[in-house]
């Protein structure tokens, strides 16, 4: 399973892709970040229109499931719950998780 861990510049975010099983996780943020740290540069929860290009993101990467620990992230994607099911992607309000 291939799974999304937002807030990549956050210890939170190493914390739990270390705590995951040995599926694909890839780290991502939507701040800026240095171009070495090799992590997926994610769109801004201020946008109107964040929702769907998560959503694009997730099915360009394969992505199975997101973990959102950014508040700000979860409380735009956690009501767009049902498109991404739609699409068997998982949101996870991955504060819960760490």
């Amino acid at each position: 399973m291939k799974i999304l861990v937002t807030s990549a510049t956050s210890a939170a975010a190493h914390k739990l892709k270390g705590s995951l099983p040995n599926d694909e996780v890839v780290l991502g943020d939507f701040n800026e970040l240095p171009a070495f740290m090799q992590m997926l540069k994610l769109p801004n929860p201020a946008t109107d229109t964040y929702a769907h290009e998560m959503l694009t993101l997730c099915l360009d990467n394969g992505f199975e499931a997101v973990y959102l620990l950014n508040p700000q992230e979860a409380a735009v994607l956690l009501l767009s719950e049902q498109l991404f099911k739609e699409y068997n992607i998982d949101i996870i309000n991955g504060s819960l998780n760490v």
